[in-house]
């Protein structure tokens, strides 16, 4: 879609005709919504100013990107966003050349567009591109932003940064002054009356610089430009973010100053739909919901792992004072906002910053505490050096509880949770078990509370697999259960929500199968285990991980190293590619995962 002639009432309408097809489809698939709703007059602003072809667009997280898709020819396509085989929820590259990045992890976008503007230097291109990055200052909790803005400042190459602030959170205290000050300050005039006073000033020497220099940041002491001035970036704002003339004039301000430049515009969450304007986390994130009041259309009486553990954790915490927790900005993702209302001295959100929290919960946990460590599979990804270096290699007993583990659906190829078995797996004194169902989370978790080494648990994002399991027993260290005992030949290994499928699909064949719950993927249970070599001959791996490194790969380690060479193996873990985002069950039918699927395999095979 052209905008470049469009004049600033078109673009208005524009605007709306965005925030209503986002709605509509939103409201029909789900998605992220209020902070993209919000985001939609920076991004018209964007198009209108810079060529998206040509300047890298990098879209921190890129859930915020909705009317960047439907600006670069992709509003018939939108109605399929993030379905199986559909439009992503976040940018992708081999979805449109307008897509610079992929994303789906916050704040890599400061670093990319150093990146970027590196190689537009060495090519020599600075004067027909530049990147024009927009971040969530939720996203500005996280230290590589800073990591990436230190070394900006200091190489001064130019860029073009958005600040979404959308909470108000950085600006806040600032009124009405600081605002006429950055309109001010944003105004070609004064960008050129700064340039010519600080050469006039050069010819005066150290002393008058140093007044000149006084003076400036008198006035910046009231403005949130300070930190962003003193690392050597431009600062303008804070400016009103759905104001498209404002929005317009100073990006284009921006882009003439050669220079790194951070703007920051003020936004309201959920622009345009009353029942989500303002609201936080409620609906940053949603379902598919009723667009006439807001109520969700999916209603499950089945209860989520999530819940189970917010349960089981909260038993927990009322009897033994000495457990603490901390979530990176997913309080109610992660189940833990009602433990930080019950609890706030002990549970902790630590915002967007995995790292920070593994390293403080170690330290509480030198002190003599337990800690919860409580982060989503894919964003503890965020997190593994310090689990080696300040966990694990002192021997601390924390926690590490995994939601999402598996296939998370909608969200794709950035947020499945099929990596941790596997990067866990290999490091000393680390331990990792999974529950397969309600009782046995409420045992594991009674486990870790006790134990004293690090240790991780991972749980499936929605339920468990639904079906009739036997009776959970207590969990004891290296120690499987035998569900069902029968004799042939066909041996099933369930892991954690693997159990359940490994269930579904034994109902479905004619022969019958031995089923373990492995529980223990490190330490195993090798007692267990030689007594199973010894009885079944052929072992199918059922577990929500990847292949390389995963459950399966463990079992294979422990026959080589027993020199058990008459057991063949067949693991139904992932393979070793990226998953596609899409209904999980559409998904999982894909890869050949399904019960039926698997029962087919296990006749050819057997």
């Amino acid at each position: 879609m052209n905008i470049k002639q469009k004049s600033i009432k078109e673009l208005e309408v524009l605007c709306q005709e965005i925030r209503e097809e986002i709605l509509r489809v939103v409201s029909k698939n789900g998605g992220h919504l209020s902070s993209t709703l919000g985001a939609t007059e920076i991004i018209v602003a964007m198009h209108k100013v810079f060529d998206s072809k040509k300047d890298p667009f990098i879209f921190d997280v890129s859930h915020q990107s909705y009317a960047h898709k439907l600006l670069t020819d992709r509003w018939e396509e939108f109605d399929t966003l993030r379905q199986f085989g559909g439009t992503c929820g976040y940018t992708k590259p081999s979805e449109s050349e307008h897509d610079y990045f992929v994303a789906g992890h916050s704040s890599t976008s400061i670093s990319l567009g150093v990146g970027a503007a590196k190689a537009i230097a060495l090519k020599g291109e600075q004067n027909s591109r530049i990147p024009v990055i927009m971040i969530g200052d939720g996203s500005m909790t996280a230290g590589m932003v800073y990591e990436a803005m230190n070394e900006l400042g200091d190489r001064k190459y130019p860029m073009i940064i958005i600040l979404n602030d959308n909470e108000m959170s950085i600006a806040k205290p600032i009124g009405a002054l600081s605002r006429m000050l950055s309109s001010a300050m944003a105004s070609p005039f004064y960008q050129k009356f700064k340039k010519h006073t600080e050469n006039f000033v050069d010819n005066f020497g150290e002393g008058a610089h140093y007044i000149a220099k006084r003076m400036e940041e008198s006035l910046k002491l009231i403005t949130p430009g300070m930190l962003f001035e003193e690392m050597g970036i431009n600062y303008i704002g804070p400016v009103d973010g759905h104001n498209l003339t404002q929005l317009i004039d100073i990006m284009q301000t921006a882009r003439k100053l050669n220079q790194p430049v951070i703007i920051h515009a003020q936004t309201l969450k959920g622009k345009g739909y009353d029942i989500a304007e303002g609201k936080e986390e409620k609906w940053h994130g949603v379902g598919p919901f009723n667009l006439s009041n807001g109520h969700s259309s999916k209603k499950s009486s089945t209860k989520s792992a999530t819940q189970i553990y917010t349960e089981a954790l909260m038993h927990l915490a009322k009897n033994d004072e000495k457990i603490v927790g901390a979530t990176a900005a997913m309080p109610s993702g992660t189940g833990l906002s009602e433990l930080m209302e019950a609890y706030p001295t002990r549970f902790w959100d630590v915002a967007i910053a995995e790292q920070h929290a593994v390293t403080s919960m170690s330290a509480l946990a030198k002190e003599g505490f337990k800690p919860f460590c409580t982060i989503y599979s894919t964003f503890l990804q965020r997190g593994y050096d310090q689990i080696i270096h300040d966990t694990c290699l002192m021997d601390l007993p924390v926690v590490f509880a995994l939601d999402r583990a598996g296939i998370v659906g909608e969200d794709g190829e950035t947020h499945q949770g099929v990596f941790d078995i596997s990067f866990l797996r290999a490091i000393p004194n680390m331990t990792l078990f999974a529950p397969r169902d309600e009782k046995s989370f409420h045992q594991a978790l009674g486990f870790a509370a006790e134990y004293q080494h690090p240790c991780s648990l991972r749980y499936p994002r929605g339920s468990f697999t639904e079906t009739d399991l036997p009776e959970s027993v207590a969990f004891e260290l290296a120690k499987s259960q035998l569900l069902r005992s029968n004799e042939g030949n066909i041996l099933f290994i369930g892991y954690g929500n693997g159990v359940g499928r490994a269930y579904e699909t034994a109902e479905i064949l004619n022969v019958k199968v031995s089923i373990l719950d492995l529980r223990f993927v490190k330490p195993l249970d090798t007692e267990m285990l030689r007594d199973m070599a010894s009885k079944h001959k052929k072992w199918f791996v059922f577990s929500d991980s990847s292949k390389m490194g995963g459950v399966g790969s463990a079992i294979l380690e422990f026959l080589a190293h027993e020199k058990i060479l008459d057991v063949a193996v067949e693991s139904f873990e992932y393979e070793d590619e990226f998953i596609t985002h899409g209904n999980t069950k559409l998904v999982e039918e894909s890869l050949g995962l399904l019960p039926a699927q698997l029962a087919k395999k296990v006749e050819a095979l057997s």
